[in-house]
Order: structure tokens, then sequence, then C-alpha cells
């Protein structure tokens, strides 16, 4: 045997048998009781907070090698953890702990015509797994989605934040066993061999649904080559509208946040349209903003023409913009700028060129923003607001497992529903067909 087939034995060791162990564990956290599913969950929030300096020992690693790598510093302020995120990330475990338990709920009542009594009530997946990048706050966020849903989960996180995730993996799961929970009810696969996240993109049966978040590209691998169902996740081209009847005060605070406050996260926002016919009066002070903020605009005829009365320095970060650039998701303090003729073209542009992710419109006028709101294909439509807002903690979810573009199981920021199925529940007195 060669070293090359020793090394893939073992990576198939590793994945085939964790998703075996997996399936086990769903089976009994399926019959375990609310009650001990909560506190395991304020157990988890606990460990995290009492093992931080274990945690951030592990963080500073890959930061440090991420850098040294020359890694784009979007992807590691993702990357990066500090006290004050991993007290976020502890309390989104404590506020799913308070949260109503999903499992068991009836959706559905009635008395069928032969008198068989029916309800539909709310049930685990089973085994969820993740393959995300370089977000270690992922790692426990599924583990408390999960968790609260009576799923196993099993976590294949980026080499660029390996160190971060099976630190953060030990300290959940050594929590949860000490609170009752079933041994592999959370586990990471810890090869970085990339052939292992292939390999586990083939175990249809015994995953019952695969959730990526990350790149573009990386959910697209998935969607392409998983015979798991995939949840789409993530990619966020995201556009924000200036129309005419715009209420001025509200335009650039709004793009500024939407852009810089976090560029690297999905609802960022990406690409900006303003009507042709009130180019003159919001382009300037726009460009004044974003420019000042270091923002590189990508911009067409109209916005370059406008970009004139800015002064040479930032007339330098106005760039000529091209067919790509439309649909370009950037994470970095970048962005496409657009002029458009109405509400039509603003329209018909966001639906040709966006994920389907987050989309906001800027006006006072009401029958602008209805059409907006109802003829933009995406996820998440907004009337003056930043799209920044697209959250699960945001939309009162807790944690998220992601936030899925699609439109078939779930649409949105994912919470606890969106990590169940339903089964029927039938009970008759010897009814016969």
């Amino acid at each position: 045997m060669t070293n090359t087939d020793g090394a893939a034995q073992a990576r198939q060791s590793e994945v085939i048998d964790k998703a075996q162990r997996a399936r086990i564990a769903s089976r009994a956290l399926a019959k375990l009781d609310t009650t001990v599913r909560n506190r395991a969950l304020d157990a988890l929030a606990d460990a995290l907070l009492t093992q931080q300096d274990y945690l951030l020992e592990h963080n500073a690693l890959d930061v440090a090698a991420a850098r040294q790598m020359g890694t784009q510093e979007s992807l590691i302020d993702r990357l990066e953890l500090s006290p004050a995120r991993i007290e976020d990330i502890a309390q989104a475990l404590r506020t799913l702990a308070r949260q109503n338990d999903p499992i068991g709920t009836v959706t559905e009542g009635r008395t069928l015509y032969n008198g068989l009594r029916l309800r539909r009530v709310r049930v685990p997946l089973g085994v969820v797994a993740m393959i995300y990048e370089a977000r270690p706050n992922v790692t426990a966020d599924a583990a408390g989605l999960t968790l609260k849903t009576a799923n196993a989960c099993l976590l294949r996180g980026g080499s660029l934040a390996n160190n971060s995730n099976i630190s953060m993996t030990k300290v959940l799961y050594e929590a949860g066993i000490a609170k009752g929970l079933p041994a592999d009810w959370l586990q990471s696969i810890e090869t970085t061999d990339r052939a292992a996240t292939t390999e586990l993109m083939q175990l249809h049966g015994l995953i019952d649904v695969l959730i990526p978040r990350g790149s573009a590209t990386l959910i697209r691998s998935c969607v392409e080559n998983s015979k798991v169902p995939v949840i789409e996740t993530g990619a966020g081209n995201c556009h924000i509208y200036i129309h005419t009847d715009a209420r001025s005060n509200i335009v650039v605070p709004i793009i500024i946040n939407a852009k810089t406050q976090r560029p690297g996260v999905c609802n960022a926002a990406e690409s900006l349209l303003v009507d042709a016919a009130a180019a003159e009066k919001f382009v300037p002070p726009v460009l004044e903003a974003l420019t000042s903020a270091g923002v590189l605009v990508h911009a067409d005829p109209t916005i370059l023409a406008l970009a004139q009365s800015l002064d040479a320095a930032r007339q330098k970060l106005v760039v000529a913009a091209t067919e790509a650039d439309w649909g370009t998701e950037y994470q970095e303090l970048e962005l496409s700028f657009k002029c458009v003729a109405g509400i039509d073209a603003a329209i018909e542009h966001i639906n040709t060129y966006s994920t389907h992710h987050s989309e906001a419109i800027l006006s006072e006028d009401y029958t602008a923003v209805n059409r907006f709101l109802q003829e933009v294909d995406s996820a998440a439509v907004y009337a003056n607001a930043s799209t920044r807002f697209t959250d699960g903690g945001e939309f009162g979810l807790g944690a998220e497992i992601g936030i899925s573009t699609q439109k078939l199981h779930a649409r949105g920021p994912m919470g606890l529903d969106a990590l169940t199925s339903t089964k029927f529940l039938l009970e008759g007195e010897g009814q016969i067909r």
C-alpha cells in the first residue's frame, strides 16, 4: 500500500465513521426531553466563556497563519475571535435555550372523513452536516441550532480556521456530554485533506441535509457535486436602489452602513443603483462618502462623469465598471454603481444580477416601494433600511444556521423551523380502506 492509499483510507475512515456515529447519535437525541437540551445549551454558553482563553489561543494560531499567507482582511475579520465575539456567541446559545422548542409542535390537526384523527408534527431532520470556511462562530451556531432541534451535527470547517473549529468543537462537545447528551452528538472532521469534503457530499443515507456556508465557489461545488440534499446559503450580491423620491437624509447613512460596517459579510451591499432623474442630486454626496471611507467604486459612464466633482485623490477611487462587476460579490471595500432609467429598469437589473439574498429601495413613494417589495425576487427585501439586518438574530430567530437563497425547504435566515421536517400521526379505531 502506498502512502497515498494509506492517507485515503484514513480519511475515509474518519468521514464515514463519524457520519455513522452521528446517525446513531441522532436517534438518541430525538428521544431527549426539551429540558435536557435547554440545560445543555446553557452549559455550552458557560463553557465558551470559561474556556475563553483556550479558544482565543487556538484562534490566534489561525489568524497568524492567515496573515502570513496574505489572506484578505475581510476574511480575517470573519476568522478572528475576541472576548466580545465569544460573549455574543454564548448569548446566542442562551437565547436559543429560551425559545420555544419546535419538536413535537402540531402544525395541523383534523379528523378525516373515515374517522381517522390526523396530526402533523415537527420532527428532527436527523443528521445535519455543515461545510463552511473561515467562520469559527458557525461551529457554535450549528451546534446550538441542531441541538435545540434534536439533530446530530457533523462539521467540516475550512483549513484556515482548523485550530479554532476543533478547539471550539471540543469545548462544546464536552460541555454537552456533562449535561447528558449522547456520545457523538457533535463532531468535526479534522483532516485538512480537501478530498474529505467531496467524500462527505457522497454520504446519501447517512447525512440528511448538507448546508454550505462560505464563498460562491464553495456553495456551487456543493450544489453541483453533492448526493446529499443541499440548502444553498450565503452568496450575497446585495443591491440598494436610490429612487427619485428617496429622502435625502437617509441615503448616505444607509449606504455607508450597508457597505462599510462589515464589508466581508454576505448581507453587505455590493451594488448601488440610482434613478437617472435623480443622479445629479444623489450621486455626488454618495461618492463623497464612499470614497472618504476608502471604498473603490466601479461606475458606469454617468456615475464616472459625476465623479469629476470629487477632488483628485477621491477620483482615483472611481473606476470604469465592466459587465462582470454587476454580478460581483466583492466582500471588500468595493461596490458597483449604475444609473438606471426608473424603477422598471432597477427591478430588471436586480432580478438579473442578484444572488437573491437582500435588496433595498430608498424611497418615500408608496407605489414604488410596494412594487419593489413585491417584484424583487430575493429572500429579504427592504424599504428605507440597510441590508445588514438580514440575520437570524436581528429577525428574532436566535442564532442562524445560514441564510438560504433558494426557495425550497427554507428561504432567508434559517432558524429552528428550518432544521425540522414533519410527519403525519394518525389514530383510528380499526378503520380499513
